[in-house]
């Protein structure tokens, strides 16, 4: 008699934070990837006219769209650093355990940080 397929629970797998990162980086840039129609209509109406100006700055100054303009700062900034941190694991560098896991949490850490900085710099 064939065994069912086993379930996997994912947040009951301990997965190392290089994990985490990575599922992080794919789910960043699958949103930034149906965002993108989203953004390009904002900026379409932005250049339309002052009125459309007007209509999406109100947008973003919004609490809506600032959470939105948070949300895609944040994933930009992770997935251009994770996506460097691949490339590097990709050459070769910082492949042992330790490093993987310092670079790993550098990139959490920076994406978080520089989020953060945008985010008191820009309001």
């Amino acid at each position: 008699m064939r065994e069912r397929p086993h379930y996997l629970n994912l947040l009951q797998i301990h997965l190392p934070i290089g994990g985490w990162v990575s599922i992080l980086h794919r789910a960043s840039g699958a949103l930034l990837s149906l965002l993108v129609p989203v953004l390009l209509y904002g900026l379409m109406l932005s250049l339309q006219s002052p009125e459309g100006f007007a209509q999406v700055r109100g947008f973003l100054a919004g609490g809506i769209g600032w959470l939105v303009g948070l949300l895609v700062s944040w994933a930009l900034l992770h997935h251009f650093l994770a996506g460097l941190r691949h490339l590097g694991l990709d050459f070769g560098w910082g492949e042992g355990r330790a490093r993987a896991r310092q670079t790993a949490w550098l990139v959490l850490a920076l994406a978080l940080a520089l989020t953060a900085l945008l985010t008191v710099r820009g309001g």
